[in-house]
């Protein structure tokens, strides 16, 4: 399975919960994103796969191996996003729900996905 196809696979998934979506319309900035509530929460870039989580996990991610802090092109790594490589040992569908549920926090404090 290619990266857009597991992206694509796992995020049809997810956006069975409230306010998850995928954008409408043709390739660009976060074409191949997933977002809650309009912001981008997780998005296949250069066949890897970023999402958005806490600092501290990213941080404890990294520090593990497991990603890197995603850098957009600017020369600056993102503090609250982490960059998988699709031969990452960790569930693209666990760390996208963990991404989901991270940005439900911001907006309604803990809305839950359906498992």
């Amino acid at each position: 399975m290619t990266p857009a196809e597991r992206f694509d696979a796992v995020a049809a998934e997810l956006t069975a919960a409230d306010g998850v979506s995928l954008p409408a319309g043709g390739r660009r900035f976060g074409g191949q994103a997933l977002r809650r509530h309009g912001r981008i929460v997780a998005m296949l870039t250069q066949g890897q796969l970023a999402v958005r989580l806490p600092a501290a996990r990213v941080d404890a991610l990294v520090a593990a191996g497991h990603g890197t802090h995603y850098d957009a092109g600017r020369g600056s790594p993102m503090r609250q996003w982490l960059s998988l490589s699709p031969q990452s040992p960790l569930s693209w569908s666990d760390v996208m729900r963990e991404a989901v549920e991270f940005g439900a926090a911001h907006r309604d404090h803990g809305s839950h996905l359906p498992r």
